[in-house]
């Protein structure tokens, strides 16, 4: 039976959420009033606001009614993964929207930065409230440290992709990044899936020796990228003096850092892995 429970509005993380809630959609609301920009940084602003603010006020849909108790995965690690991620998400629009879409008279686009830039505050309230509870530290995998660097990897990935372009795909070395890229995104999503779900143990062998040779390969894939993507991008390609806005030399850039970022986020997870499968097990 649905119950209520009106604690999850008035505690202080569910006012929190509530204001981040209502931040997401002023900033969805004011840049939709401006309309429509035909780039994929601009499509990623308004993705990131409408999905914070969807999933934030679904969250307190579901405390609200106790339906969270029902549900088979542990709702508290979901709950401080996804304010983690949103707050990645959020520090992300907050540098991407005013770098790209702003101008001195665009008020509406200003006010958008600004509210963005609270939302951002809100989220790393509610991180700090919820991994700082009395009932102690938070134990599911998203909220340990191998979990916060699965969506990490994710969430660079993502980058990658809003600033990936088909012109870009002329190329087999540029190809081979762009399959890196698709397939480590992919396997990493996976890992995040069968973990927060329970259904690791149902393979016949280790699944933590697993994500290590993943990560390993991934990390490998990465290295082979982060060399192959600035070889092919910018030989014989200087940054045009007349360039459009956002620049598409400058995205080549962005991909360039996010996947020398992604190269030491995946060396950091295997090495931790590493220590934590075959040294503290161990001990």
């Amino acid at each position: 039976m649905v119950g209520v429970d009106l604690r999850a509005l008035t505690q202080p993380v569910g006012i929190m959420r509530i204001m981040a809630t209502i931040l997401a959609c002023m900033c969805f609301s004011l840049v939709a009033t401006v309309g429509h920009v035909p780039s994929p940084y601009w499509a990623w602003c308004m993705f990131t606001w409408c999905f914070c603010c969807f999933f934030t006020l679904l969250i307190l849909i579901l405390e609200f009614t106790t339906v969270n108790a029902k549900l088979p995965f542990a709702w508290d690690d979901f709950t401080t993964a996804f304010a983690m991620l949103a707050s990645l998400m959020c520090l992300a629009v907050s540098i991407i929207y005013p770098t790209f879409f702003t101008c001195k008279t665009c008020h509406r686009q200003i006010g958008a930065s600004v509210v963005s830039w609270f939302c951002f505050g809100v989220y790393v309230g509610e991180v700090a409230l919820t991994r700082l509870r009395p009932s102690g530290q938070v134990s599911g995998f998203l909220s340990t440290l191998p979990g916060i660097m699965k969506m990490l990897e994710t969430f660079l990935a993502c980058l990658i992709f809003t600033s990936l372009e088909k012109s870009q795909f002329n190329s087999p070395g540029l190809q081979w990044c762009v399959a890196v890229y698709s397939l480590c995104f992919i396997f990493a999503i996976l890992i995040i899936l069968l973990t927060i779900t329970q259904l690791t143990s149902f393979f016949p062998f280790s699944f933590d020796k697993l994500v290590i040779v993943y990560n390993i390969l991934a990390a490998v894939m990465y290295l082979t990228a982060m060399v192959i993507w600035p070889l092919y991008s910018f030989r014989n390609n200087e940054r045009p003096s007349i360039c459009g806005h956002p620049c598409a030399w400058d995205k080549l850039v962005v991909v360039t850092f996010m996947t020398i970022f992604n190269v030491i986020v995946y060396t950091l997870d295997t090495a931790y892995s590493i220590r934590l499968v075959f040294c503290v097990s161990n001990q």
